[in-house]
């Protein structure tokens, strides 16, 4: 993320920004005591070595690393470790580089059975390549939650063609798993935990997202879209996922839109359009199970965002999912409060909370055409009522009875 997500909501001003909250989970890291640190220049070597269609087999074992790694303009590269278990790149003694490994330019590059662990900053960024396979690969901070660790995990930006599959992200003071201004991306099987924001994807088009587990983060799944990035994104499905108990304190870096993500999100969806949220098991996420909101309702209208950005969330679909509590206990008092009013001591916020802002250019007799509505079946809504102050938040169940037809599945060349 690159600007500042806050949210002004008034009288409600803080209802969706996180004071701390809740217990930071702390541990201590990796014993590296024992661990290989001579390995460092023979991978440095066989990544600077490496060909067209190299294959780069890294044993089992835990490997020291005091600079960062890369691969650049290669294309074909496979990378392969013993298992995520097995094969420990550690970077606690890291003096050097921005990220644990970056791959730079390299098309049809693939990574698998490996972790990379306690990065200064990013642990895994992929930029600018094509036919991008991330398979059982573990990200990790092993001191436990903090503001100290790295920002992202897995991270691939400006990329096309993009599988992630069966690994695990844990501890990102921004992102988990993150795909960034790309097309053509399926993130599948994969767990995110402990992280400020699970799994991402921003300005990005064409993303499935399905089968995976996101919990014990501040937000479970984020589908974004931000201002003054070079491009847009838009169509995602998020579906068979259990998305449950992402209630950790956000650790973010202060300034980044991130830090400011509520304790307690489960799905969120800010600024972006045609996103279906299907399927999934959503359960237990404090402050609401989804989230819709909008730029207006995040805080950008004074940061000088382009004049074609569209601010406004719109055909989202929700439907088909299975809620469960959440919503009891959200932060700060404000919204404590306005749960109180509004539902009782015991009551809670429904599932979908939408900060009520549209674009009222695009009504055709005081209606959102059918094609751009936010559309909800199975779960109450709540409207913020962003346009008019925050001043009267009611529930509109009704007023989202409507459908889209589904998206169509993600298709990947190999």
């Amino acid at each position: 993320m690159t600007q500042h997500w806050r949210v002004a909501l008034a009288a409600l001003s803080a209802a969706f920004i996180v004071q701390a909250c809740g217990q930071q989970q702390t541990g201590d890291q990796r014993d590296i005591s024992g661990a290989d640190r001579a390995y460092q220049q023979v991978l440095l070597e066989a990544l600077l070595d490496a060909e067209a269609g190299s294959v780069i087999e890294i044993p089992a074992g835990v490997f020291v690393f005091d600079r960062g790694l890369s691969l650049s303009n290669v294309d074909g590269v496979t990378i392969r470790g013993a298992g995520m278990d097995e094969t420990i790149l550690s970077f606690q003694e890291q003096r050097a580089g921005a990220e644990g490994l970056l791959v730079t330019g390299s098309n049809n590059f693939t990574i698998e059975d490996l972790a990379i662990e306690d990065t200064i900053g990013d642990a895994l960024k992929i930029t600018g390549g094509e036919n991008v396979i991330i398979r059982r690969v573990r990200t990790e901070w092993t001191r436990g939650v903090s503001t100290d660790n790295g920002a992202y995990g897995i991270y691939p930006v400006l990329t096309r063609n993009v599988l992630i599959e069966e690994s695990v992200a844990i501890g990102a003071s921004d992102a988990g798993i993150y795909v960034g201004q790309s097309d053509n991306i399926v993130v599948r099987n994969n767990r995110a935990e402990y992280n400020v924001a699970g799994i991402e994807i921003e300005n990005s088009m064409d993303a499935d997202v399905y089968g995976n587990v996101a919990t014990n983060n501040t937000g479970g799944i984020l589908i974004f879209n931000m201002p003054n990035l070079p491009r847009p994104g838009q169509g995602t499905r998020v579906f068979d996922n259990d998305v449950y108990e992402n209630n950790t304190r956000n650790f973010g870096h202060a300034g980044t839109p991130v830090a400011s993500v509520p304790a307690g999100t489960g799905i969120l969806v800010n600024s972006n359009d045609d996103v279906e949220i299907f399927n999934n098991r959503v359960s237990r996420n404090r402050t609401a199970n989804v989230i819709i909101s909008s730029l207006h309702s995040a805080g950008y209208s004074d940061l000088g965002v382009e004049a074609d950005f569209d601010p406004y969330p719109e055909r989202i679909y929700v439907h088909s999912n299975t809620f469960e509590g959440g919503g009891n206990n959200p932060d700060p008092l404000e919204l404590q409060a306005l749960r109180i009013a509004m539902f009782g001591p015991t009551g809670r916020i429904p599932d979908v909370l939408w900060d009520g802002y549209y674009d009222a250019d695009k009504l055709v007799d005081g209606e959102m055409p059918a094609e751009l509505r936010i559309c909800v079946s199975g779960a109450e809504v709540l409207n913020a009522d962003g346009p008019n102050g925050y001043a009267s938040p009611r529930v509109v169940t009704a007023d989202h009875a409507c459908s889209h037809d589904p998206r169509p599945a993600v298709e990947l060349p190999f």
